[in-house]
Parts: C-alpha cells; structure tokens; sequence
C-alpha cells in the first residue's frame, strides 16, 4: 500500500492518532490540575498497567497458540495425553499472586493518603466551604466570610479546600473532576472532601448521583484564582443586595431546574449545622420530637390507666 494510491487513508490515519494521543486534555479526570487528582489519576494508571502485565500476554498468546495448533498446521507438535507442567503452573499462579500482593499494598498505601477526610498538609490557612444539596442546585456557605452563593465558587489556587458537605432533599454525589474525589451529600449527615487546585482554572462540577427530573442541569462553577483576586470577589459578594435568610431560604429549597449563579452578602447564622439538626429525627434509634412527645402522653395514660386498675383491683380484694 503506498501513500500515492491511498492519500486519504493516511490522512484519516494521522488525524486519528492526533486525536487518540491528545484526548486526554478533554477529560478532566485524566488531566487534573489540582493535587489530588493528580494522585488519583496515577493510581488509576499505575493500576491499570500492572493489570496489563497479565491480560496482554494472555492476548497474545491466544492469538500465537490458535495460529500455531491450527487443523491445517501439520508441524504443531500433537501431544494428547499431556496434563502437567510445573513452570506453567507456576506462570499461571504465580504473576497474577504477585501482581494481587503488590496491588494490594499500593491500594492499602492510596486509601489513607487520599482519604477524603484527611486534611491537606499546607502552610497556607486552608479555606472552608459549606455545602447544602437541594432539589437540583447546589447552595455554597462561607461561614468565615459570612456569604453564600448559589451554583458557584471561588477559592486562592494552591491554598487547600475544605468542604463540609449535606443534603437538604434526597442523597447526591458532590464531585469536582479537574480536582478529584467524590462524596456523597446525605440529608441528617455530614461529609467532608478536602481538595486544593495547583493552577488559576474554571472547573465543572457536577452531581455524580441520580436525584430526580433536574439531575442533568444541577451543575456549577468552581474556580480557582490568585489570593488577591479571590478577595475582590468575595467583597463583590458582600455587595449584593440578596441576603440567605429564612424567607429567602425555603424558597431555595423549592425544586427547580438549572438555576442561575446567586450570591448573597450575608447568611442565617448556623443556617449548615441548622440543616443537619432538621433531620435529627430520621437517624436509627431516635425518634422524631414530635413523635417522643405523642409517645411521653402515651404513656402517662397508659400509666394513669394502670394506677386505676391497680386501685379497682385492690378495692375488690378488700370486699
């Protein structure tokens, strides 16, 4: 075959190649920028090449062994009664145990260092972020500058993340790709991730778990700047005229679709632990308030009934 006869198949075959080698940059799992996810990133790919030590030499030798002792190969060696061999035994069992032991101690190593509860050695003052899932938007508190937004945030590059993460509707999945981790939003429950972005970059983040009519559009914007930039925006916030109070609250937590980036100057005070305590009720082993109180009348008069019995019997004893 010569490139004369066939321009556009090597055409073709060349644009393939720039494509397969470059599609890494528009996955954000596999193209990072912050630390994490870099971390997650090669542990996905020292594991999946350590795999591939088994399943690539088991390809090939499908193909040489089916070419080899083909019917039509009169020279393939014919060996009937054979069983047994050790050093294939050995092979056989032998790699995959040892690849197991050494994937065993990489994934014992990685599950504490990318504990998402784990805090992010730094020297710099990490920044907190306080996040409510809602029916379908995501509702962000900074409880250390006093403001909220609605579908976006803005933290320092190279300055570590700490998010506290509930629910105020059904289960969801809070999860930045360029930054890595997942973890799960859970009304009652609080759950926390810590990240930190290497560079200045606008990332997506999405809900990684089916909730409902609008789970496609409950996205949002997370963007990482310089220090000085970050404040700007945060008295840019302080300067809305919206502030997350009660009133301004439960209308939040009205399902809705894809709603628009909102920030609010100032917030309910504890508004995030608030949500937490609303659910307290619905844990294993405790009952709901209102529920111990009906249960505390109940048995008052079970009690009352009881004391009148104990007196009618007592009566009937002495006639």
């Amino acid at each position: 075959m010569s490139k004369k006869r066939y321009p556009r198949f090597f055409g073709f075959l060349a644009l393939f190649s720039m494509l397969l080698l470059s599609g890494c940059e528009g996955v954000p799992l596999l193209d990072p920028k912050g630390q994490v996810g870099i971390d997650e990133r090669n542990l996905i790919i020292t594991a999946t090449l350590l795999m591939l030590i088994v399943v690539i030499p088991v390809i090939f030798m499908t193909i040489i062994f089916a070419w080899k002792y083909r019917a039509s190969n009169t020279k393939a060696t014919y060996t009937p009664d054979w069983s047994h061999s050790t050093k294939i035994e050995i092979a056989v069992w032998g790699i995959p145990l040892a690849l197991l032991i050494v994937l065993g101690y990489i994934t014992y190593v990685s599950t504490h260092a990318l504990d998402p509860y784990r805090p992010i050695d730094s020297d710099v003052k990490p920044v907190t972020i306080e996040v409510i899932s809602m029916d379908w938007k995501w509702v962000f508190i900074y409880p250390e500058q006093g403001i909220a937004t609605v579908n976006k945030i803005v933290f320092p590059a190279n300055t570590p993340v700490n998010f506290k993460i509930t629910s105020d509707s059904v289960m969801n999945s809070f999860f930045i790709p360029g930054l890595g981790g997942q973890v799960y939003a859970m009304a009652g429950m609080l759950t926390k991730l810590h990240l930190i972005a290497n560079e200045n970059h606008e990332f997506n983040g999405i809900s990684a778990n089916y909730s409902g009519a609008g789970f496609t559009g409950m996205k949002f914007k997370a963007i990482s700047t310089s220090q000085a930039d970050f404040d700007a925006w945060v008295t840019e916030v302080k300067n809305s005229p919206k502030k997350l109070e009660t009133s301004e609250y439960a209308a939040l937590l009205k399902p809705s679709e894809r709603n628009p980036v909102e920030l609010y100057s100032k917030v309910t005070p504890n508004l995030f632990q608030a949500v937490i305590d609303k659910y307290e009720g619905m844990k294993p082993g405790k009952a709901n308030p209102h529920e111990q109180e009906g249960n505390a009348h109940e048995a008052e008069h079970a009690g009352m009934e009881g004391m009148d019995m104990g007196k009618h019997s007592a009566a009937g004893a002495e006639e």
